[in-house]
């Protein structure tokens, strides 16, 4: 059951960075607005968020400086840490940016998410956390312990988070992709992308950016594949760097393959699938575990924490999906584990009944319900008035949600 929260709740999704933490937000926010709370989606300038929020209607979008931890670089990721801690603060603040100061603020992962939660914690808004990989991020670990309660995309990772309050609901997905649940109609997607409605397809992606080594992989494999498999068709999203190279590979196979960079309709790739070789990005998994697409996975190995693998290894374990190791690039072993899944009835049917077990279709709902369920506690609207009220001079103050008029 819906309750309406008031129309001067606001609560901001830090999901800036990645494809894997916008998606997620995205669909969380859509939940937030449809209860009737006043949603913020902050992201980073990379242009994978900037292209995915163009057009989009019904949430507010700031952007934010985007912060990484990469190998040693300790001095500029704090430079950037505070910049970012800054540049959120002063933006909470404008009245001409934001109505009212955030609520609460939801992180989605990642160190982009972790400005805007301590800015928006010292502002008095309850702070919440989402965790979609099996091993908890560098900044999801430090984050964990200031915040009123964590969720968590896989089971197995509540324990990991070393808080009191972890609740598994799942990883949401994006709404074109969560409304194919009920009925995922494979030959009009393969007719909107131009396939022959009637012949399997072979999805290869390697996510936003690209993947180098799973891309030689399938390349290496392509001409054994399309030889065994003469009715197979590929769609085949390469990234942008590899994009020559794996177009030429492709190319003696004519129409039977679809080649790009990256496509804007996701849903129509997957929903045309018949099968799938992916990287495993949880985000990525949550929506084949939504379609119940069978998969090989080839996990990125220089992935932080290798947490692609472990991933990865939840679904193969209960036979939701096929792991591969990239550290072994056989394309026969490729070759031959496409061919069991495309034509191996039973297996396919047993992936799928096990894809439906993983699927968590209320995730996105959950999150929303807890969020606005803490939110009208007296509790918290005691302490989210009182530390409003040291935080603003006394012409800026502004009346907490509960007791606007």
């Amino acid at each position: 059951m819906r309750s309406n929260p008031g129309p001067n709740t606001h609560v901001a999704i830090a999901c800036g960075g990645t494809g894997g933490h916008l998606f997620p937000g995205l669909a969380v926010g859509r939940e937030l607005g449809a209860r009737g709370a006043q949603v913020t989606l902050l992201i980073s300038p990379k242009e994978v968020d900037q292209a995915a929020v163009r057009g989009l209607t019904g949430l507010q979008v700031a952007t934010l400086p985007a912060v990484g931890l990469q190998g040693r670089n300790y001095g500029a990721f704090l430079l950037g840490f505070a910049r970012a801690w800054q540049s959120a603060r002063r933006q909470f603040l404008n009245r001409a940016i934001f109505q009212r100061p955030p609520d609460a603020i939801l992180g989605m992962g990642g160190f982009t998410a972790a400005p805007p939660m301590l800015a928006g914690r010292q502002l008095g808004a309850a702070t919440f956390l989402h965790e979609s990989n099996t091993i908890p991020g560098r900044a999801n670990r430090l984050m964990a312990s200031w915040t009123r309660e964590a969720f968590t995309g896989f089971e197995e990772t509540v324990a990991r988070l070393g808080h009191t309050r972890v609740t598994c609901t799942g990883t949401p997905v994006r709404e074109n992709i969560s409304l194919l649940r009920p009925h995922r109609d494979s030959r009009s997607a393969k007719v909107c992308l131009d396939l022959d409605p009637d012949k399997p397809v072979l999805l290869i992606t390697g996510g936003s950016q690209g993947a180098r080594g799973l891309n030689q992989w399938v390349c290496a494999a392509l001409p054994g594949l399309a030889t065994a498999a003469p009715d197979l068709q590929f769609i085949h999203l390469s990234g942008t760097p590899d994009l020559a190279t794996v177009a030429a590979a492709h190319h003696p196979l004519g129409r039977r393959s679809m080649v790009r960079p990256f496509l804007q309709e996701m849903h129509l790739a997957l929903a045309a699938a018949d099968a799938v070789i992916s990287r495993a990005g949880a985000s990525s998994l949550a929506e084949l575990a939504a379609l119940q697409i069978p998969s090989i996975l080839i996990p990125l190995p220089t992935a932080q924490d290798n947490h692609q693998f472990h991933n990865a290894d939840a679904l193969a374990r209960c036979g939701a999906a096929v792991l591969l190791s990239q550290s072994n690039p056989d394309p026969e072993r490729l070759q031959s584990e496409v061919l069991t899944l495309l034509r191996n009835t039973a297996l396919r049917t047993s992936m799928q009944r096990a894809l439906v077990e993983i699927d968590r279709p209320e995730a996105a709902s959950l999150i929303a319900q807890s969020i606005l369920e803490h939110l009208r506690q007296p509790f918290t609207q005691a302490v989210r008035r009182t530390t409003v009220s040291r935080a603003l001079p006394s012409a800026h103050r502004w009346i907490p949600f509960k007791e606007a008029a």
